[in-house]
């Protein structure tokens, strides 16, 4: 017999119907000068897909949101972001924010995805620098054949790095 959803299990399987909406995933034409295609997967702390997620991909004036599938695949395509200076002046590196809804979460999550081909930029980006060295890798998108893929871990083995705003 299944037990009736607690609060913090309603937020992933309910909200998903009431916030998609036409065109989404894309906050550029696919064919737009600079859109690039970034597509991951959500992950439970057992290594299992969350198939009810939604993750909001933005940076500036650009901003798409993406349901996950019922593998937790994630995919949105946006323009390739440039370096954008930080609260104190200093310059970040490229990178989008990302923003994590899912099953169990009593509030949302926040990290960040930089590119791999910024290795410059992203040893000088003053918050990856606060970062512990071990764990930066969780923030770097791996780019194959024009496709950036970003895997989101909630929990375990290289769960990714959360930021509290």
């Amino acid at each position: 017999m299944a037990e009736a959803p607690t609060p913090s299990q309603t937020v992933g399987p309910f909200f998903g119907f009431a916030l998609p909406f036409t065109g989404d995933q894309q906050a550029v034409d696919p064919g737009a000068p600079g859109a690039i295609r970034i597509q991951g997967q959500l992950i439970d702390g057992a290594g299992e897909p969350v198939p009810d997620g939604l993750l909001e991909i933005w940076q500036g004036d650009q901003f798409a949101r993406s349901r996950t599938d019922p593998e937790g695949v994630f995919q949105v395509v946006v323009r390739r972001p440039g370096p954008v200076p930080g609260p104190d002046g200093r310059q970040q590196a490229p990178h989008l924010n990302v923003t994590v809804f899912a099953r169990g979460l009593l509030k949302h999550l926040n990290t960040r995805m930089y590119f791999p081909d910024e290795e410059e930029a992203n040893a000088a980006d003053p918050v990856l620098q606060r970062v512990d060295p071990e764990r930066r890798h969780t923030l770097i998108a791996r780019g194959e054949n024009g496709v950036y893929h970003f895997d989101v871990r909630l929990q375990g083995d290289d769960e990714t790095v959360f930021f509290a705003l």
